[in-house]
């Protein structure tokens, strides 16, 4: 049975992809989007460096492609504070506000995943956004809702002129322009699911084993995202997962989610329009037997790990070196918990 979807032409999804590894991302986020039938329209800003071929993929998942230069905040002491230079380039987000064909925005980060229909979202006013982590009085804005608005835009570049960032990124200018948003109007809090995160989830399981199949939108936080792993369609299985004290915290059914994206929608699209990632560094995904180039960081491959003892378990996790996808999993973490609780 076909499924029409009438798309509302004035209100839109808004994501950011400033090179091809993130427009990987929002290629996953906007089929996400289509998937669970959003009525909206769907809109990538790209900076000048995402390559052509990857730009002619990404306008067969949304809407509207739209060229904007990178802005860097040049805040390098608070970003090296943070461990993430790279973070820098987010200031490009706040070009979304100048998209002023649209009455209303609902902004979500290139590293995020829809996993049900959101639409809802565009009830909310300008700044919508949930708690972050890890300063709950601090709005996440990896998903917000916001009005385009060219005088709100010149507003932030001055305030950035002015004030810069406390956290040398856009969310840091983003919560110290809507500094209200802790404690003025409590409609504007979205709840957690539609921002989950899995460093959220670990920290907290008792309240993910509550809340959690409710969740509506993950957001792989972290310098390590997805696309740095690699993924093996015929075990059905992602691969590349390092041990290293850094490593993200992400939760491998979701992770496992993104990548069954991916290789269904996503990769095909790459294929036909010829893609080649620009740094020729490269992982390969095994599809039918064939293998394809589809990851420029591979993750080190490392022998499978000897089983570890208890004691040797727990100064590991003490140590932050923790195997998200083995024997540290949510799904024997959540065993572990089940067998205390009975």
């Amino acid at each position: 049975m076909s499924v029409f979807v009438f798309l509302q032409a004035d209100q839109a999804f808004v994501t950011l992809a400033t090179n091809d590894s993130y427009a990987k991302g929002a290629m996953v986020l906007g089929q996400s989007l289509r998937n669970h039938n959003t009525t909206k329209k769907l809109v990538v800003l790209v900076g000048p460096h995402v390559a052509e071929p990857c730009r002619d993929a990404l306008q067969s998942v949304f809407d509207e492609v739209r060229v904007v230069d990178v802005m860097d905040s040049g805040d390098t002491a608070h970003l090296a504070l943070m461990k993430r230079p790279d973070l820098g380039v987010t200031f490009t987000k706040l070009h979304c506000w100048t998209l002023t064909h649209y009455s209303k925005c609902v902004f979500m980060d290139a590293d995020t995943l829809v996993l049900s229909n959101i639409d809802e979202l565009f009830e909310r006013e300008e700044l919508s956004a949930a708690p972050d982590p890890g300063w709950p009085d601090c709005f996440n804005s990896g998903v917000f809702v916001f009005r385009p608005s060219n005088e709100t835009h010149e507003e932030l570049l001055t305030f950035c002129g002015e004030h810069g960032s406390f956290d040398g990124g856009d969310q840091g200018v983003l919560n110290s322009f809507f500094n209200t948003w802790a404690t003025a109007d409590i409609s504007k809090h979205l709840p957690f699911i539609y921002n989950l995160s899995s460093i959220a989830i670990y920290s907290y399981l008792p309240a993910f084993k509550q809340y959690g199949h409710d969740a509506k939108v993950v957001h792989f936080l972290g310098k390590v995202k997805p696309w740095n792993y690699s993924y093996d369609a015929q075990r059905g299985e992602v691969s590349g997962h390092s041990q290293s004290p850094d490593q993200s915290q992400l939760h491998p059914d979701y992770l496992l989610m993104w990548w069954q994206l991916y290789a269904k929608s996503v990769l095909p699209l790459l294929q036909k329009h010829t893609y080649k990632d620009s740094s020729n560094i490269t992982v390969e995904i095994l599809i039918n037997g064939a293998a394809f180039d589809v990851s420029e960081h591979p993750a080190p491959s490392h022998p499978p790990p000897q089983k570890a003892s208890s004691e040797e378990r727990k100064q590991r996790w003490e140590a932050g070196q923790i195997d998200y996808l083995g024997d540290d999993s949510f799904a024997n973490i959540e065993r572990k918990l089940d067998s205390f609780l009975k």
